[in-house]
């Protein structure tokens, strides 16, 4: 009786490892020699899967007129795949590691300038005593060479796509492989190559990034808040407000440079020392002005102020600049205007390549807290009262087609681009509302300019759908 258990619970093993051995087959795993494990990744879709849109959301495809629907999806595909290029997606390889490989290699971090010669670190077979090493490595955008070295005829290759080595001795394949240099044979500002090294059926692959490499853009801090920061601000018809908000901060920053950006349908002067106003053509709009203003500061940060907003004794600009020297990968700290300490968090999913993506935007929700400042939280978007690094914001800029609904979508561009924080302790005031019967009458969009917008969100984003 037990030998008959035996023998079951023996063939229950047996089939129990096949199937497993089939399914990790079917997974792209591959079996070595001394049972180590390769893991090929298998060919993933080339884009994401379609995002769901709820009751909610709007959806942007009914915003485009219907004569025009086919033609603008054809272009916009177009425009989705060449920017696809341009963000390099190819860089965004998952390679999966082998378990309990002989094989060394950079799995991370190799990065080259193009056309120029790099020796590859870290490239090593450990492994038990044979007769007979023999290793292969390959690449398709470069070369494989091994410098400095007498022993040719151990090579095969040399200068070429593929490099084969054979010893007898591990020591001196590992000195070889030390030796080994990549070249890029094309010459692309950021791409990637993958390379592939292979001892008996052990296969590994790692990416060496080709990229040239960017020089620093440094702005002088000086030594005071002045020459580090410009106050910048967008005026229309609201020359009144403008000139208390001028006020205001020269009560508590006498000396800082203030640039206005002014599309008034009928421009007047603005007095005052250290400020640059720039007078537009009428009406170009909020964006348009923004860019304007930006443009012309010469600073490292720039704080933005709405027009009839004042300033106040909490109204801290160096608690700003604290911050963003403290936290140097942050491009955006927003405030608070009066009580309203309005933030929003973004949740994008890419979408499928036809139909597009799906955003939403959700009020007064965050990442996390920014540690260190209590006060301080990371989201995506903050109020007109910010202090931006003025590098970041003009690589973003502002769409200038936005005249009037126009805030968030500067944000949604910026969009895993700019890293900001919400910190509601440093607030500035608002004036009273005035009446302004011309103002309002620009100020508030119509019907065709807010169907405009989602037609460009369609387009520009390539959403699909947008929740507000």
């Amino acid at each position: 009786m037990k030998t008959q258990y035996s023998k079951l619970t023996i063939a229950f093993v047996v089939v129990l490892g096949l199937t497993t051995i089939i399914i990790l087959v079917l997974m792209g795993v591959s079996f070595s020699i001394e049972g180590s494990l390769t893991v090929r990744p298998k060919k993933m879709d080339s884009f994401p899967r379609a995002c769901l849109c709820g009751g909610k959301d709007v959806s942007l495809v009914n915003s485009v007129p219907k004569d025009q629907i086919n033609q603008t999806l054809k272009r916009r595909a177009e425009e989705y795949r060449k920017h696809q290029i341009r963000m390099n997606a190819n860089l965004d390889v998952v390679l999966i590691a082998p378990s309990n490989s002989p094989l060394q290699y950079p799995s991370h971090g190799f990065t080259v300038e193009p056309l120029t010669k790099s020796l590859i670190p870290g490239l090593a077979v450990h492994a038990q005593k044979r007769a007979l090493y023999k290793v292969s490595l390959s690449v398709s955008s470069g070369v494989l060479s091994v410098e400095s070295t007498t022993d040719m005829d151990l090579v095969e290759g040399q200068g070429q796509n593929k490099l084969n080595i054979s010893t007898q001795n591990v020591t001196q394949l590992n000195q070889l492989l030390s030796q080994v240099s990549y070249t890029s044979t094309i010459y692309h500002i950021k791409t990637r190559d993958l390379a592939r090294f292979i001892f008996e059926d052990n296969e590994v692959m790692f990416p060496i990034i080709i990229k040239r490499t960017s020089m620093p853009v440094l702005y002088d801090p000086g030594t005071d808040v002045n020459s580090q920061v410009t106050v910048t601000t967008k005026t229309f018809l609201r020359y009144k407000e403008l000139n208390v908000l001028i006020e205001s901060i020269r009560k508590y920053y006498k000396d800082i440079k203030i640039i206005i950006a002014d599309d008034s349908l009928n421009p007047e002067r603005v007095n005052g020392s250290n400020i640059e106003h720039y007078i537009m053509p009428p009406a170009q709009g909020w964006f348009a002005g923004r860019n304007l203003a930006v443009s012309q500061v010469t600073t490292k940060y720039f704080l933005w102020v709405d027009d009839d907003f004042q300033f106040t004794s909490e109204t801290k600009i160096e608690s700003f600049v604290e911050i963003m020297e403290a936290v140097p990968e942050l491009d955006i700290v927003g405030g608070a205007v009066g009580k309203n300490t309005f933030y929003f968090k973004l949740v994008y999913e890419e979408g499928d390549i036809n139909e597009g993506g799906c955003l939403s935007r959700f009020f007064g929700k965050r990442h996390q807290p920014l540690p260190g400042y209590p006060d301080c939280s990371l989201v995506d978007g903050v109020v007109n009262f910010f202090l931006a690094r003025t590098d970041s914001v003009r690589r973003v800029g502002f769409d200038p087609q936005l005249k009037r609904v126009a805030h968030s979508e500067f944000f949604m561009d910026g969009l895993g681009d700019l890293l900001i924080a919400s910190c509601g302790s440093i607030r500035v005031g608002h004036q009273p509302k005035v009446d302004r019967g011309k103002y309002n009458q620009y100020r508030m969009p119509g019907k065709s300019e807010k169907t405009g917008k989602l037609a460009l969100h369609f387009f520009k984003n390539h959403l699909k759908c947008v929740r507000y």
